[in-house]
């Protein structure tokens, strides 16, 4: 991945919030693919590059942490097929170490903390770490009575049918085992039964799966639980939630006592003392990952002992007695034969490197993205060289793939040696492959540089971005119509006939009017539908006529807002009337109502700018107007605290708070009917500064505006 970004001690506090609010988008999104959709866009080495990049900004900037920031959050929210399940204590993630000085570094951590020499008396364990999809088994009087996915940590995804249908995991414990025992691991699929699902899969005609991670998750997500029962899925246990009585007092002894209930355990896992042991571990297994018949990442290391375990206690989002260390990214040399132009929603042209097919980690790769423009051609944004020897990637190359656990590698490198006498520099083209308009390489106003990715002009006129907006628009975290996936879209979008069209949001609610009206193109009599079909999806699609706003709001596609940020506008504005209007009246980008779109928690002023750019666009305040005589979106439901003295105020914290977290501090003035915000503005009515505020508490001053400090504040809600 190119990183044309600017040095974190360069950064300028504007410019450091702003990245991080994209930061913390742009990490969500991915979150959203990998634990969500199992599609992730992005190699493992390049997403833990983007948390890296997050946590050093936050390190130099505390004040600007993020109430969504990485660091704060663990995976992604549950899928909204499956009933949610609250975990009995959270799901947390695991901090990645990289090196083997990382993992000196972690043991010296331990050490530190606990005001001990480091003289190898604190024992860790070491065990692989399972490519597979985390999860968390509850048993009651020893009955298995719930399964759930991590989801964002703290709330879940009830998957207990799919669960019960695992062979390896017991739906009774022995006697004797405590009332309640939440058993956590790893649902995963063995390389062997995955190679032999594709050989019954191809045998039969039907399409094959990537890779065992993403067909085991798969599977587990199945709504008919006997697809999961004909899929083999294992597991193995290492951890737990709530248990009403603790049977162990180290890490080791609570795994050999999973053995004992009838858990599948890991037969690598080792309790060892030292640094030097620890790192030993880690790289005979490996060696031995290529032979194993389960996927692997790395290896986890645990402080072995309980006690030391509660005295180390936790970061926001991790153990301080834990982590990971990861394996590097699997390589292979393949060649580039052809160099495709994908067009993506917002019009992103994004180069991808056909490749002559080759075995990456054991799944066939054929596909590698190129990134952009500047990543072909071997430069960075600010022309920095990316390559050794200034040279590009031409058709025709032997070239370095690299794959980490993703089904969409990367090309890092060309072998020059083998490059073939007639290969020509790749021309980016300067027009949309798909509608012809310009392509466009946007200026950035602030910096004065090109951005890296270039954009088709054409708007919702290329048919490439209309269709991956309505795919957007349906997908499962937006309007989620069941019956209308990518194929169907792609079926709509190109049929001939008005009665059949789909072209933009409102067609989909105009479909069942216009197919009653059709004589000829009745949609149940064009083959891989039938009456069934046919009625269940208009059923959904009438059920979808009411939606709750924030889901209308991240439906809408706009750039840069995603799942996170459209709950922050649908909090902030309440119903969709408010929210249209405030932003045509921003489009200036000024003004109060520019002021106060920039004052929300979590807008930055990049995507406060792409909101309002996008109602600027007469196209598609055009569409909005049809599809709104179809649906109504839902206003958000507004907590009510009666007599609070802060219900209905604006209140923004500040500085190093030491009565509360910040989490804590918002959550509770939101209970109270507060609306806390990011920024001060004209509209704030008080302003919390903990030690260290600075440029808000004298804006603050400066408007008249009550200022408290924590103290005080509590005082104010009642403590």
């Amino acid at each position: 991945m190119a990183d044309d970004r600017k040095a974190v001690d360069a950064l300028t506090e504007s410019e450091a919030r702003d990245e991080l609010a994209f930061l913390a988008a742009e990490i969500a999104r991915h979150d959203v693919l990998y634990h969500q959709g199992d599609k992730p866009e992005i190699s493992d080495a390049d997403y833990d590059a983007l948390k890296r990049r997050n946590d050093e900004i936050e390190a130099r900037f505390p004040a600007l942490i993020r109430e969504d920031s990485p660091s704060q959050r663990v995976g992604a929210a549950p899928a909204a097929t499956f009933s949610p399940v609250t975990h009995a204590r959270p799901m947390l993630s695991l901090d990645n170490t990289f090196s083997d000085s990382d993992v000196a570094d972690f043991v010296s951590s331990v050490y530190r903390f606990l005001g001990r020499l480091p003289d190898s008396s604190i024992a860790f364990t070491a065990e692989p770490k399972i490519d597979g999809l985390s999860m968390s088994i509850r048993y009651e009087k020893g009955r298995l009575v719930s399964g759930a996915t991590r989801g964002d940590g703290t709330t879940g995804e009830n998957v207990t049918a799919n669960i019960l249908t695992i062979g390896e995991i017991p739906n009774r414990l022995p006697a004797g085992v405590p009332d309640v025992v939440e058993v956590r691991g790893e649902v995963y699929m063995a390389k062997s039964d995955f190679l032999a699902l594709n050989a019954q899969m191809e045998a039969e005609g039907k399409q094959t799966y990537v890779n065992p991670r993403n067909t085991a998750a798969g599977s587990l997500r199945q709504l008919d639980p006997k697809v999961t029962a004909s899929r083999k899925l294992r597991f193995f246990a290492y951890a737990w939630g709530e248990i009403s009585d603790m049977p162990a007092t180290t890490q080791m002894g609570m795994v050999e006592t999973f053995a004992r209930w009838g858990f599948p355990v890991n037969p690598l896992m080792k309790r060892l003392s030292s640094t030097e042991e620890i790192l030993a571990h880690y790289h005979e297994i490996g060696l031995l990952r290529p032979d194993l018949d389960y996927d692997i990442d790395g290896v986890v290391y645990k402080v072995d002992e309980l006690a030391l375990q509660e005295r180390l206690g936790f970061r926001s989002r991790s153990p301080r007695w834990a982590t990971a260390h990861k394996f590097p990214a699997e390589q292979a040399f393949t060649t580039v034969e052809q160099i495709d132009i994908q067009v993506g929603r917002t019009g992103a042209l994004t180069p991808v490197a056909r490749l002559t097919p080759i075995t990456v980690g054991g799944v066939v790769v054929t596909n590698a993205t190129l990134h952009n423009e500047d990543y072909i051609k071997g430069i960075g944004n600010t022309g920095e060289r990316i390559r050794p020897d200034d040279h590009d990637i031409r058709i025709g190359d032997t070239v370095i793939v690299q794959r980490a656990g993703d089904v969409i590698p990367q090309v890092l490198d060309v072998v020059l040696d083998k490059r073939p006498a007639d290969a020509k520099p790749y021309a980016f083209p300067k027009k949309c492959p798909v509608c012809g308009s310009h392509a466009v390489r946007e200026r950035n106003e602030k910096t004065g540089r090109l951005d890296s990715v270039t954009r088709c002009t054409g708007g919702f006129v290329c048919s490439a971005q209309a269709k991956e907006h309505l795919k957007h628009f349906v997908s499962r975290n937006a309007y989620d119509i069941e019956g209308l996936g990518a194929k169907q879209i792609d079926f709509f979008f190109e049929a001939e006939d008005p009665a059949l069209q789909i072209r933009t949001a409102p067609d989909i609610f105009t479909l069942k009017k216009r197919q009653e009206a059709s004589a000829l193109a009745k949609l149940e009599n064009i083959e891989g539908f039938g009456k069934v079909s046919v009625r269940k999806l208009f059923e959904s699609i009438d059920n979808r006529r009411n939606i709750a706003l924030n889901r209308f709001i991240f439906a809408l596609g706009i750039r840069h807002v995603g799942e996170t940020t459209a709950k922050l506008l649908a909090r902030a504005y309440g119903s969709y009337a408010v929210f249209e209007t405030a932003m045509q009246q921003a489009a200036s980008f000024s003004g109060d109502a520019w002021e106060e779109l920039n004052a929300i928690e979590g807008i930055g002023e990049i995507m406060a700018r792409a909101i309002v750019e996008f109602f600027k666009e007469p196209r598609n305040i055009e569409v909005i107007s049809r599809l709104l005589e179809e649906v109504t979106p839902q206003a958000m439901e507004q907590v009510v605290a009666s007599g609070s003295p802060v219900a209905g105020k604006t209140v923004v914290f500040t500085g190093a708070l030491e009565k509360f977290t910040r989490d804590e501090a918002k959550a509770r003035a939101e209970s109270l009917g507060a609306k806390v915000s990011g920024s001060v503005s004209k509209k704030t009515d008080i302003l919390v500064a903990g030690p260290g505020a600075g440029s808000k508490l004298d804006k603050a001053r400066e408007l008249g505006i009550t200022t408290l400090d924590e103290d005080e504040w509590l005082a104010l809600i009642g403590g």
